[in-house]
């Protein structure tokens, strides 16, 4: 299952990083494509924090970021994921936790990870639609498209 995870979670990082991209090469600031982003990021320390048992970390699910913290963020929890990951071998765990609302859950751990990529994905659709509606052109994010880039068979 690392092996599974690993490929999930750089397949999710290299997503972030193509929206980072295609928001920086075409200078969009709207604040609802940012919040879009933003909740990706945070999201993904929320929960690994949850998962390793920390503090809550400083950041807020629906806050406001710069496109530059966001690269910031984004860099910071995809270091901090690949560590957790590459440095356990055992996701079948069940973890107990509260949520914002303060109501208490149990969930599976590799539930969770599959989860977080899964949020992510959904928000990133959400993402290009906007930007399609703004006039921008969004980054192609499909799983295949990282696949064939990584095979070497598609240049980014």
């Amino acid at each position: 299952m690392k092996e599974y995870f690993l490929k999930l979670h750089n397949y999710n990082a290299w997503s972030n990083e193509k929206v980072l991209q295609c928001l920086r090469r075409q200078q969009v600031d709207d604040d609802k494509v940012l919040s879009l982003m933003g909740h990706i990021v945070a999201a993904q320390f929320v929960w690994l924090h949850r998962i390793k048992a920390l503090a809550p970390p400083e950041v807020k699910l629906w806050g406001k970021y710069t496109l530059a913290e966001l690269s910031a963020m984004t860099r910071q929890i995809d270091n901090q994921w690949v560590d957790f990951l590459e440095n356990n071998d055992n996701f079948n765990l069940e973890l107990t936790y509260t949520n914002y609302a303060g109501e208490p859950y149990v969930n599976n751990v590799e539930m969770i990870m599959i989860h977080v990529a899964n949020h992510a994905t959904y928000h990133r659709g959400q993402i290009a639609l906007l930007l399609r509606q703004r006039g921008f052109e969004p980054a192609s994010t499909d799983f295949i498209t990282y696949d064939r880039v990584i095979r070497g068979q598609l240049k980014e």
